[in-house]
């Protein structure tokens, strides 16, 4: 105590002295949702998924794997992209591969690892440490296309030729925006894919916005780290946050908000050297990319079995249905705010620059996605629509929701629309065919036209995505969730209709407790190390402006003593999985 006392007493100084200065499976077995690795599945809403429909595999459904070559001699690449097929957990399922046959396949462990979070089964899986296990990826149904990086460039992106499949995975990047990154864009544009993108390993990997994640189009994943405990099979079993060591944080060099999401990344993986053939990935965003990816199959063979709802998943703005659905059923971690911890960007800042909207939760979006398409006009408390916007006029789209009991309610609502390219190279961005939409959310009286008012918006000048989480007022039962053209009466306007995907959402707000408000190493106990951790983060945010600072536990908009306090009231609180460290 006497430690923790010294430690508030210098952080109370310290801000005093600043402040003055697999084809042919037809289902899923029984899942036993926690016998069953990756664990991190289940933590992203996976599994129970799987349990509600164990159709859900994937089937009908084409992915391509963007994979770079290990080596390259004379600056061509050599081939050694390829997953490992006969791996256990991949030698039933069928893997293609395209590249330009100049040389003999390879292996690469890192597409070998993605592959079984994607598609791996193997029921007899055996670790040293976790003794017999069972494996089983996301969706071991789906086909599966690994593509060499410079192969995709020149045969599909450069021609801007379709890609036969559903959704892009690139678990790879660049930190600069080129010409190859915006002819990614532009297929997206063209075709309605879905790509998603790991958004770079943090800090300790110096890694920025990686592209294409980081392209306007693509939907972006950060990582969650795993929890620090010495046993293994807890270690992989408990999520914590999303820190910026490992999950690179936005903005982007053109101020868009990046990530867009978050997922589990330190999985059981498909090994190419470990004896046991599998291990610890660790907490990469390379990881945690399939497991939104794989989400997002799901979710498209759920709906190509409605026939209302195919056309619209086949259609070319296929990709905003997917990117909204996934963002507005997010789950808000700790310190979620919109940009950074200050207050005054909520309007301008559609997302967190660390968590994007939040952790994926597959069955939330399993649970947007089948409530269907809904025209603008009266709606259920959960829904989405696809529709479209005069860029010149100042007419709105409407959705109006009631709510029987508004008292500790939450409005989440998610907007989002594709970006526009040329076709041919450098595929410059059109900026004078883009709009930019805005979101707003009113408290309105049926009864009375006057007594209506804006509860909250989102009107970012840079991002194509906008979305608002926002308590109800108890004052008010209906609310409008209108989508307006924010620069309509900007004179480089054309008469130009822009698409869009809106999702929403109402739900009761969780009263929970989350240990990681606390718990800042996440080692499972509330002790002197998280005092030390706070004032370390504190501190960096003088040391570096553009420091993403975690910290702020009563969520006011600055650090102070209050924070502290908080922490020493949680003092020696532990989490059910703490394992007391061996004596040394």
């Amino acid at each position: 105590m006497v430690k923790n006392t010294y430690i508030l007493a210098l952080l109370v100084w310290a801000i005093g002295v600043c402040t003055n200065s697999a084809p042919g499976v037809q289902k899923h077995p029984d899942i036993n949702e926690a016998t069953v690795h990756p664990y991190g599945l289940t933590s992203a809403g996976i599994r129970h998924l799987q349990r509600i429909d164990p159709n859900l595999t994937g089937e009908g459904i084409k992915m391509i794997l963007i994979s770079r070559s290990l080596t390259y001699v004379d600056e061509q690449p050599q081939n050694d992209y390829q997953p490992w097929i006969d791996h256990p957990c991949l030698d039933v399922n069928t893997i293609t591969f395209s590249d330009f046959e100049m040389s003999e396949g390879g292996i690469s462990p890192h597409s070998t690892a993605i592959c079984s979070i994607l598609l791996g089964q193997d029921s007899n899986a055996f670790n040293s440490t976790l003794g017999q296990i069972n494996y089983q990826g996301v969706v071991p149904s789906a086909e599966l296309e690994v593509i060499e990086f410079w192969h995709f460039l020149s045969n599909e992106v450069f021609d801007q030729s379709q890609p036969d499949a559903n959704i892009l995975i690139a678990a790879m990047g660049s930190q600069f925006d080129d010409w190859w990154t915006r002819g990614i864009d532009a297929l997206v544009e063209k075709y309605g894919l879905t790509i998603i993108g790991a958004i770079g390993n943090g800090k300790d990997a110096h890694d920025p916005p990686l592209y294409p994640a980081a392209s306007a189009n693509s939907i972006a994943v950060g990582v969650v780290d795993s929890v620090h405990c010495p046993l293994l099979e807890t270690s992989l079993k408990h999520f914590a946050l999303a820190y910026p060591e490992h999950s690179t944080y936005g903005p982007t060099m053109d101020e868009r908000c990046k990530p867009d999401i978050i997922a589990p990344g330190n999985l059981l993986i498909a090994d190419t050297n470990d004896e046991d053939l599998y291990r610890a990935s660790g907490n990469f965003t390379s990881y945690s990319t399939p497991v939104v990816a794989g989400t997002a199959a799901l979710l498209l063979q759920k709906g190509n079995e409605d026939p209302n709802m195919k056309p619209l998943l086949s259609s070319k703005h296929a990709n905003c249905i997917i990117k909204s659905i996934l963002l507005n059923s997010a789950d808000k971690l700790p310190f979620w705010h919109k940009g950074k911890t200050q207050k005054d960007d909520d309007h301008q800042v559609p997302l967190d620059y660390l968590q994007g909207a939040g952790m994926l939760n597959a069955e939330q979006a399993f649970l947007h996605l089948t409530a269907g398409q809904q025209n603008p006009g009266d709606v259920s408390s959960i829904g989405w629509d696809l529709n479209q916007l005069p860029k010149t006029k100042s007419d709105g789209r409407l959705y109006r929701i009631q709510i029987k009991d508004p008292n500790d309610s939450i409005i989440t609502a998610t907007l989002n629309w594709n970006k526009h390219y040329q076709t041919t190279y450098p595929f410059h961005a059109t900026t004078e065919d883009d709009a930019n939409l805005r979101l707003e959310l009113w408290a309105v009286n049926p009864d009375d036209s006057n007594d209506h008012y804006l509860l909250d918006y989102s009107d970012s000048k840079n991002d194509n995505v906008e979305h608002l989480y926002t308590a109800t007022d108890p004052n008010y039962t209906s609310y409008e969730i209108i989508i307006i053209n924010s620069a309509f009466e900007d004179p480089e306007n054309g008469d130009v209709e822009q698409s869009f995907a809106v999702a929403w959402n109402t739900k009761k707000m969780k009263q929970s407790d989350n240990i990681f408000w606390y718990d800042l190493n996440a080692d499972g106990i509330v002790n002197e190390k998280d005092f030390v951790k706070l004032l370390e983060n504190w501190l960096n945010t003088h040391i570096e402006p553009d420091f993403y600072f975690m910290g702020d536990i009563n969520g006011n908009g600055i650090v102070d003593t209050n924070d502290f306090k908080a922490l020493m009231d949680n003092e020696n609180r532990r989490s059910e999985w703490y394992q007391e460290p061996n004596p040394e």
